[in-house]
C-alpha cells in the first residue's frame, strides 16, 4: 500500500452536508446500543454472546454486499481485517463488557478519551508536534474521566468496567482512522464493502472467542426488563442488528469520508448523549452531579482535541490520489 497522509480541516465540498446528515444519523443509531443491550444481558445472556448476536446478525444483512464487492478482499485485504478486528469486534466486545459492570453513560463517556488517546499516539509514537489547544483538550478529557469515576472516593464505578471501556477507546481510534483510510486514489474502497467485510472478520473473530453454542438462547425466546416495563428480547436484538449495527457502522463510515475523521469524530461525540439519556429515561440510570460535569468535560475536551490542528499531519495507510482528486484528499485532516 502506498502513503497518504491526513491533513488539517476538511475544505466545504458538495457532499459536506450529506455527511453531517449522516453523521448525526449514525451516532444516533450507535448512542442506542447500549439501551438496548443491556436488558439482554441482565436478562442473562454474556456481554460476549450479545455482542456476537449483533455483529454476526449484521454480517448476515450485509453478505449479498459483501459478494458483490468479493474482489476488494484481494486488493486491501489489511483495511478490513483491521477493521474488523478493531472498529467491530474490539470496540463492541469491549464496550459491551463495559456496561455489564459500569452505567451505560459512563462507559460511553470513557469510550471518547479515544481523540486524546489518539493525540497521544502521533506526540508520543509519531514524534509528531500538536497543538497547546489540542493537548489542554486532551488533559480536559482526561480530568472529566476523573470526575465521572469519582477517583477522590477510591474509584466510584468498577475499575474493571472501567478498564474495558477505555479498551472500547483505543479500539475507537482505529474505527475514525480506518473508515477514513480507503478513500481517495486510484483503488478506492467502497465504503459499504469496507463495512460489509469488517462485519464479516469480526463475526469470525467474535465467534471464535464468544462461542455462541453455549449462548442461553432461550432467553431469546421471553420478554426482558427494560426500566420498568417488559419488552420482547426478539425485538431488542433485531434494534440492535438493524439500527445500532448496520444502519450505525454503514452511515458513520460514509460520514468519515466525506467529512473526514476528526470532523465526523465531534459530531459522533453526540452519540455519548443520546445512550446517556436514553439509558436514564428507559434504564432509571440516574448519572450524580460529578458524573454529570464530569461528562460534559470528557465532551468538551474530546472536542477541542478533534477540532485543533496540529503542527504535524498524521499519517496513515492509503492511496495516494489521483490528479483529479487532490482537493479531496488534502481535504482530509490533521489530528
Amino acid at each position: 500500500m502506498r502513503r497518504s497522509q491526513t491533513r488539517g480541516a476538511a475544505a466545504p465540498h458538495p457532499g459536506r452536508g450529506t455527511g453531517l446528515a449522516l453523521a448525526l444519523l449514525s451516532a444516533f443509531a450507535f448512542g442506542g446500543s447500549g439501551t438496548a443491550a443491556k436488558p439482554l444481558i441482565s436478562a442473562g445472556l454474556d456481554p460476549l454472546h450479545v455482542v456476537w448476536l449483533r455483529v454476526a446478525g449484521a454480517a448476515l444483512v450485509l453478505l449479498p454486499v459483501a459478494v458483490r464487492h468479493r474482489g476488494v478482499l484481494r486488493r486491501r485485504p489489511g483495511l478490513l481485517v483491521g477493521f474488523g478486528l478493531l472498529a467491530v469486534a474490539g470496540v463492541q466486545a469491549f464496550y459491551f463488557a463495559s456496561i455489564s459492570r459500569i452505567p451505560v453513560g459512563v462507559a460511553l463517556l470513557i469510550e471518547y478519551l479515544g481523540p486524546p488517546l489518539l493525540l497521544g499516539w502521533v506526540r508520543f509514537v509519531q514524534r509528531r508536534p500538536v497543538t497547546r489547544a489540542a493537548a489542554f483538550g486532551a488533559v480536559l478529557a482526561v480530568g472529566g474521566l476523573a470526575c465521572v469515576v469519582e477517583v477522590w472516593a477510591g474509584l466510584g464505578f468498577d475499575p474493571v468496567g472501567v478498564l474495558l471501556a477505555l479498551g472500547a477507546a483505543c479500539c475507537q481510534v482505529g474505527y475514525f482512522v480506518l473508515s477514513d483510510a480507503g478513500s481517495g486514489g486510484d483503488d478506492p474502497v467502497d465504503p459499504l464493502a469496507v463495512s460489509a467485510y469488517g462485519l464479516l472478520v469480526g463475526a469470525v473473530v467474535l465467534t471464535v472467542i464468544a462461542r455462541p453454542w453455549r449462548m442461553e438462547w432461550p432467553v431469546l425466546g421471553h420478554d426482558v426488563a427494560m426500566g420498568d416495563a417488559r419488552v420482547p428480547a426478539l425485538l431488542l436484538v433485531g434494534w440492535v442488528v438493524l439500527v445500532a449495527t448496520v444502519l450505525a457502522y454503514l452511515t458513520g463510515v460514509v460520514a468519515v469520508r466525506r467529512l473526514s475523521p476528526p470532523v465526523a469524530g465531534v459530531v459522533a461525540c453526540l452519540e455519548a448523549v443520546v445512550a446517556t439519556v436514553a439509558a436514564w429515561v428507559l434504564l432509571g440510570e440516574h448519572l450524580g452531579t460529578p458524573q454529570v460535569v464530569g461528562g460534559l468535560m470528557v465532551l468538551a475536551g474530546a472536542f477541542i482535541a478533534q477540532t485543533s490542528t496540529p503542527a504535524g499531519a498524521l499519517v496513515v495507510e492509503g492511496s495516494l490520489p489521483a490528479a483529479g482528486e487532490v482537493d479531496r484528499t488534502e481535504a482530509a485532516r490533521r489530528v
